[in-house]
């Protein structure tokens, strides 16, 4: 009995020690580091709890040790803590997207994304803040289905190109971007700045009627929290850059050996009769391309109060080239502000500024005769400083270095855009909002040219230094003005109401100027007011433009007991640009979704989240080009007065008075399907858009009209139909193993098929060049895809006489067909090898285009990549110079020696053949898959920077451009001038850059 009374003793004493009262105490905060107040803190089981203060702090007494805390707050997930001592608690709470109801930004209003009937991609600033993009559209690329993204140049702020579901116009098939309500550009912004972007992609995109076709790109900017304290951020980066690849050129000594064959072959003496000492010589790419620095610094302060709210940033890019970085540069400085105020209880107003600047140097690139085109033609026989005096290589190649010293040119621009609105509810559900948008650009350029000599013949020889010089003024502007009224009718009939207006105008102004004989022949005298020289020929111009858009739209939206889903748009456009009798024309559009998991037999599932089908169709507009209806004096014509030449102006293109916008008729069939917990997230759509009425510019007509008279040009014409169609897929899932431990994975895949299914009088519309003096090799034309490469089609190569005298002639191409050319096919069947035997060879545009992206949380360490994919696409490898003395690619060392040696690259000769045409021979494979970005973060724990004082701090390394991996022979298989027809021709692009990025984020 005294032992069974001991061990009840003890056992009570021991529970008693071990289950002792404590007091604790902490910070919440969301997954930023920001303060949560409100949150609230319960211990399970029982009704003792508090809640967070302004800041997140809390203080609860009496938590018996071995207790569980529950913290919660909505909008976030609920996380369970176990209470082992009075160690003060840092608790970051995660994001609930399936209690948020997501808002998706679609066009002069919101929706919840469980209830949007259209095609939307949303990139948030999480994806920003992982990829650190240079440019703000960077951030779209692998990232959103549907979107490709493809640069025009690697260079230091040379931009991007954005495609919406592929190429449905001849002309420009860029989205509208809408900043914050105005019209705006994605490289004028930081890109840490930006909270979201909503891409519509389908019929939705009506609302925005005659600018929505080519898809819409709305950017919201980040503001400030209400009763939130203010918060300190800093973010920035420093990092080194350098080429991704060189191209496999020959040495100096292979470069010997094949010039020595191809002269021999026709008979000639030989150019290097003695080899043995010429090594590998000057690789004029390596000596080009470097490593070069990159930093960027962004800073945020953010806050609010109990009526409003404020959030201001600043932030500085600094960016050198990898090919001559003193020539080669961009700066960037940005400085937001974006502001709210609750004027009383009806009214609210809002304002968000923009001011940039940009700062860029650049050499000449993708075209002929750049210094990267030089690098790879020039002989790696010759030196450093080592001119072609003599005109061996042709009167088209020179000394890269000493062109890049003789380049000189900068560009500054600025501008100040952003918005002010007002919101008021007069009554509950109605709301009048007030928004004007404004923009205002203005940039200066110059350039040099100084007096040059490269060698004899050299078409860069200057022998009159001159400096050029050039102002733009670029203004906008975009009022609009709407009402919303939301009811519920009945209890189970939700409808939305917006009916608004829109006024726009974009105006502006240019003049440029030339002036000669710079004194000095210098750089730092070059400005017209020193340079005094006289030019026979003109030597100024300027350009004025003004556009104006008027309109009215409304949309209805209605759901039925949150299952069934419909809305309805219209908008009426008139335009400036056409002719009055055209100016006027209506946009509608339709969407419709049926939520099958709020019916009955899904409304339980425990796997199905939801399950949603969605349906759109309408009409959009693009407007290509200004003032078609009219004609306009910018041409330019010389004419003889008493004996002397006069320079003049003269009509420049004719006009069209029939013009009218291009439009887009839009199908989309979507599903959207959440499984799991909402951790499975799937997104599938087909779409079908047809493109009528597509603006031809130079389209032919009579020569009796004029068009062909020194100055003037071509109308642009109402001549095509173009159909794009295809299947979206985007997948995504999130899981949490553990409060350490969690996994990402999203991938998006598109398939597009573009065709043009007529043109007015079957006309063929040629662009893009290739070598001198051949026909051009890109066209738009009936039952292919706009743009398509169009040349003559290889079968091998001859390997003997027999097989040349068994072929039908060559010679129709300008030369007889040898063992070792090229062998076309004779496409017409007409007997005999002609410029009329030119076929289908490829298209720039990818069949395929896919995004692979992957994260990895473990504690306080956080890993991502980023990887981007295009496959089925072929580009021009132009940058090889039809020259006989030029370097080569290492491919012609596997060139036709001998019967059986070679069925793929031709002879070496200097004599007359036709294996420089244009033809499948020059055109590659294009896909590729490109790791775009790797990561790997550390932040403090929340115990470390608490102590601190901060409430973030977080280190990363990671490579941008990290790895291609690509059978295309140039630097970037992504490439392309952007260009409808004339894309993908490789004159030599400015590589990307890989970026080895060392990164740090702070917040206090």
């Amino acid at each position: 009995m005294r032992h069974t009374l001991f061990k009840i003793l003890a056992l009570f004493f021991i529970t008693y020690s071990g289950a002792q009262n404590i007091e604790i105490s902490g910070n919440v905060q969301d997954e930023t580091g920001f303060p949560i107040p409100g949150a609230n803190i319960i211990v399970k089981n029982t009704s003792k709890g508090t809640t967070t203060d302004f800041d997140g702090n809390f203080v609860l007494a009496g938590v018996e040790t071995g207790s569980t805390i529950s913290i919660s707050y909505i909008g976030y997930v609920t996380r369970d803590i176990v209470i082992t001592d009075s160690k003060k608690l840092t608790i970051q709470l995660r994001e609930d997207l399936a209690q948020l109801d997501e808002v998706v930004v679609v066009g002069y209003g919101t929706q919840k994304k469980k209830d949007v009937t259209g095609a939307v991609s949303i990139v948030s600033a999480a994806t920003l803040e992982e990829l650190r993009p240079i440019d703000a559209a960077q951030a779209l690329q692998g990232t959103s289905a549907g979107v490709s993204v493809t640069a025009p140049s690697g260079s230091p702020g040379g931009g991007f190109n954005i495609l919406i579901r592929g190429v449905s116009s001849n002309g420009d098939n860029g989205p509208l971007i809408i900043i914050d309500g105005y019209k705006g550009d994605l490289n004028s912004i930081n890109p840490s700045d930006i909270e979201t972007f909503s891409i519509l992609k389908d019929a939705q995109a009506a609302i925005y009627g005659i600018e929505g076709a080519n898809g819409v790109v709305l950017v919201t900017t980040k503001t400030g929290k209400k009763n939130s304290k203010a918060r300190i951020s800093y973010s920035g980066y420093t990092g080194v850059q350098e080429t991704t690849r060189e191209l496999p050129y020959l040495n100096a000594t292979e470069y010997a050996l094949i010039l020595n064959e191809s002269y021999a072959a026709n008979g000639q003496t030989l150019p290097f009769p003695n080899v043995s000492g010429l090594g590998t010589g000057v690789d004029w790419q390596n000596e080009l391309f470097d490593t070069a620095p990159i930093t960027n610094h962004s800073l945020s302060v953010t806050g609010g109060g109990e009526k409003s709210t404020y959030y201001f940033g600043g932030s500085i890019l600094e960016q050198d080239g990898i090919v001559a970085s003193d020539k080669s540069n961009f700066q960037r400085a940005n400085a937001k502000v974006k502001l709210t105020f609750e004027l009383s209880d009806k009214l609210k107003f809002t304002t968000s500024a923009n001011y940039f600047n940009q700062n860029r140097r650049s050499i000449g690139e993708n075209a002929l005769g750049t210094p990267l085109f030089n690098a790879l033609n020039y002989a790696p026989t010759y030196s450093l400083d080592q001119q072609d005096t003599s005109g061996f290589l042709g009167n088209e190649v020179v000394n890269p270095i000493s062109q890049i010293a003789n380049t000189y040119n900068e560009y500054n621009g600025s501008s100040i855009e952003g918005t002010f609105q007002l919101e008021y509810e007069a009554f509950e559900g109605f709301k009048i909002t007030s928004r004007v948008g404004l923009k205002a650009y203005n940039d200066t350029g110059k350039s040099f040219s100084p007096i040059v000599n490269y060698g004899s013949g050299k078409v860069f020889n200057t022998d009159r230094s001159s400096v050029s010089q050039s102002k733009n003024a670029n203004n906008s502007y975009t009022w609009d003005t709407f009402a919303t009224y939301n009811k519920v009718f009945a209890e189970d009939h939700n409808t939305s109401f917006t009916l608004g207006t829109s006024a726009q105008r974009a105006w502006g102004d240019n003049i440029s100027a030339t002036g000669f004989d710079v004194p000095n022949n210098s750089w730092e005298f070059a400005d017209i007011s020193l340079a005094n020289g006289l030019s026979e020929a003109k030597t100024t111009g300027s350009y004025i433009y003004d556009s104006r858009l008027s309109s009215f739209f409304g949309r209805v939206q209605y759901d039925y007991k949150s299952k069934y889903l419909l809305s309805a748009m219209i908008r009426r456009d008139g335009s400036s640009d056409f002719a009055p009798e055209n100016r006027i024309d209506y946009f509608s559009s339709a969407t419709a979704g049926w939520k099958l998991s709020e019916e009955n037999f899904l409304k339980d599932s425990e796997t199905i989240n939801l399950l949603k089908l969605r349906a759109s169709y309408g009409t959009l507009g693009n407007n290509v080009g200004d003032d078609l209806y009219r004609a306009l004096l910018s041409g330019e014509a010389t004419y003889v007065f008493d004996g002397a030449l006069i320079t003049g102006t003269a009509n420049g293109r004719l006009p069209n008075a029939d013009a009218t916008w291009e439009t887009a008729e839009k199908l989309d069939i979507g599903l959207d399907i959440n499984l799991f917990d909402n951790k499975l997230e799937i997104v599938a759509d087909y779409f079908v858009e047809d493109r009528n009425d597509l603006l031809i510019g130079g389209f032919p007509v009579s020569g009796i009209l004029g068009a062909s008279a020194p100055g003037a040009g071509l109308p642009t014409v109402n001549a095509g139909t173009t159909r794009n169609k295809g299947l979206e897929l985007f997948l995504n899932y999130k899981h949490s193993f553990s409060d350490d431990v969690s996994f990402g994975i999203s991938y998006n895949a598109t398939k597009i098929d573009g065709e043009v299914t007529a043109v007015s009088n079957d006309i063929i519309s040629e662009g893009g060049s290739f070598s001198v003096g051949q026909p051009a090799i890109s066209r738009m034309e009936v039952g292919q895809p706009i743009g398509y490469f169009y040349g003559l089609k290889s079968d091998g190569i001859f390997q003997n006489q027999a097989e040349v005298n068994a072929h039908p002639s060559q010679t129709g191409l300008g030369s007889a067909a040898s063992p070792g050319d090229i062998r076309y096919v004779d496409v017409n069947g007409d007997g005999e090898i002609t410029i009329a035997d030119r076929t289908y060879l490829g298209k720039p545009q990818a069949d395929y285009i896919m995004g692979l992206n992957l994260s990895f949380n473990y504690k306080n360490f956080d890993f991502g990549t980023y990887m981007y994919a295009e496959l089925g696409k072929e580009t021009v490898r132009n940058y090889e110079r039809d020259q006989p003395n030029v370097n080569r690619l290492n491919l012609y060392l596997n060139r036709w020696t001998g019967e059986g040696s070679s069925n793929t690259v031709p002879r070496a000769t200097v004599g007359a053949t036709t294996n420089k045409l244009f033809s499948d021979f020059y055109v590659e494979d294009s896909s590729f898959l490109r790791i775009q970005n790797i990561q790997l973060g550390y932040s403090l724990p929340g115990d470390v920077i608490e102590k601190l004082g901060i409430s973030k701090f977080r280190l990363y390394a990671s490579v941008n451009n990290a790895f291609t991996f690509t059978k295309y022979n140039g630097y970037d298989p992504a490439a392309t001038n952007g260009s409808a027809i004339g894309g993908g021709i490789d004159y030599g692009f400015y590589p990307i850059s890989r970026q080895f990025i060392l990164g740090l984020n702070l917040s206090i």
